[in-house]
């Protein structure tokens, strides 16, 4: 018998001023299972992305996350969901006031009882997962590169071994070089702990390293989802466009 997906997304709607964003969006995530969703700029995909973190509330639909709906829950109910996931967000967020190391050891020092060697000790393996030496501990992000501080929030993110990652736009500004190497790091994650994600991205090559799944947004509702064999042979006019505008 099969396990309950990870997320369950049922006809998801939200709007702003009128303009209705999603129109009615409905998927699931299973445990080990990489979605990646994708649409042109202004389609609705960190909305999408933002609703599942509890980050904003839908106008109507549920969203499930490890068996429990979530659309009505308060701050304080939402809290223990949102710590079994990990958000990477476009720009990294960062703390600009915190060095790398405090940016990093932010959630297990506030939700660990971790004594301070042993945080030490598991912030130098996430900058190692994620490619950077310690001696970027003591900087400010205003001292990294983009692609520097974008590895720096996925390090973040993990520190405190989520369940599930979310990622938006994670190679946004990126030049091809760091591009790769963070798809890279996005899919060597689907062999450690933290094994579900859900990402969004305009990026084809960035879909082509990581996806599971594929889904394409467009109009506010998925006009295709499957696997990439599946989407990239879909007969849908419009998908086929958005595919071929993306790869060029």
């Amino acid at each position: 018998m099969a396990a309950d997906p990870v997320i369950q997304v049922v006809d998801l709607r939200k709007g702003f001023n009128r303009h209705e964003v999603l129109r009615g969006l409905s998927f699931e995530v299973p445990k080990g299972v990489r979605l990646v969703i994708m649409g042109g700029s202004g389609s609705g995909k960190t909305v999408c992305l933002r609703l599942v973190a509890g980050l904003i509330r839908p106008d109507a639909g549920q969203i499930g996350l490890f068996g429990r709906n979530i659309e009505h829950l308060s701050e304080e109910a939402l809290l223990p969901i949102r710590r079994r996931m990990g958000y990477v967000f476009q720009g990294a967020a960062l703390f600009d006031s915190l060095t790398v190391y405090e940016n990093v050891s932010y959630g297990l020092h506030e939700h660990t009882s971790l004594e301070e060697p042993a945080i030490e000790k598991r912030v130098s393996h996430l900058l190692s997962l994620v490619g950077l030496d310690e001696d970027v501990l003591p900087k400010l992000p205003s001292e990294l590169s983009g692609g520097m501080r974008k590895r720096v929030g996925i390090a973040r993110a993990l520190a405190i071994e989520p369940e599930v990652m979310l990622f938006d736009e994670p190679t946004a500004g990126l030049d091809p070089t760091n591009s790769k190497m963070v798809a890279d790091l996005i899919a060597a994650l689907g062999t450690g702990v933290c094994d579900t994600a859900v990402i969004v991205t305009h990026d084809i090559e960035l879909a082509n390293t990581v996806a599971d799944r594929l889904a394409i947004l467009i109009d506010g509702r998925f006009a295709a989802t499957g696997t990439p064999e599946e989407v990239r042979a879909s007969r849908d006019p419009a998908v086929q466009a958005f595919l071929a505008g993306e790869a060029r």
